[in-house]
């Protein structure tokens, strides 16, 4: 399956291929309402509003794996944009791990690795695709958004 080819569903349920993204640079996180992480949502969409008009998106995809998410999607995305003022798409609440997880972390973990392997290890693990579609970067949870901008731009 190629990346373009995945379909996500946002968290008001409307179902789309990744092609809908086709041509800019993404970077995809995996999310959670109560981690600790959670105030990285803030530097996300600094990030997101920086570089949008340049064909920037972040995606978010809120996963319970961790024991750290809200009951369901509409309450994560609510909590997103009342908490931290967030704009960027967030998505169903999809497993990032195992069999159950969702095709688009099968692809991502399949195409990096993380300090410990493959597996996604923790919320907050963000992915940065370039305009072609190829994960061209992994950042762990404790990395801030900020940290990592230099390699944001290089890609647009």
């Amino acid at each position: 399956m190629e990346f373009y080819d995945i379909e996500v569903t946002t968290a008001k349920g409307e179902t789309y291929p990744l092609s809908r993204y086709k041509g800019q640079v993404m970077l995809i996180v995996n999310t959670a309402s109560n981690c600790g992480f959670a105030p990285q949502f803030d530097e996300l969409e600094k990030i997101y509003q920086k570089y949008k008009d340049r064909g920037f998106v972040v995606l978010g995809f809120p996963s319970n794996q961790f024991k750290q998410e809200l009951d369901s999607a509409k309450d994560a995305e609510e909590a997103c944009r009342i908490n931290y003022g967030v704009t960027f798409p967030i998505h169903e609440i999809v497993a990032v791990n195992g069999e159950e997880a969702h095709p688009l972390f099968k692809f991502l973990t399949r195409n990096t690795k993380g300090v410990l392997g493959s597996k996604v290890k923790w919320n907050f693990t963000k992915f940065l695709v370039d305009r072609n579609g190829e994960v061209v970067a992994r950042f762990a949870p404790m990395d801030k958004p900020s940290k990592f901008e230099k390699e944001i731009e290089k890609y647009l």
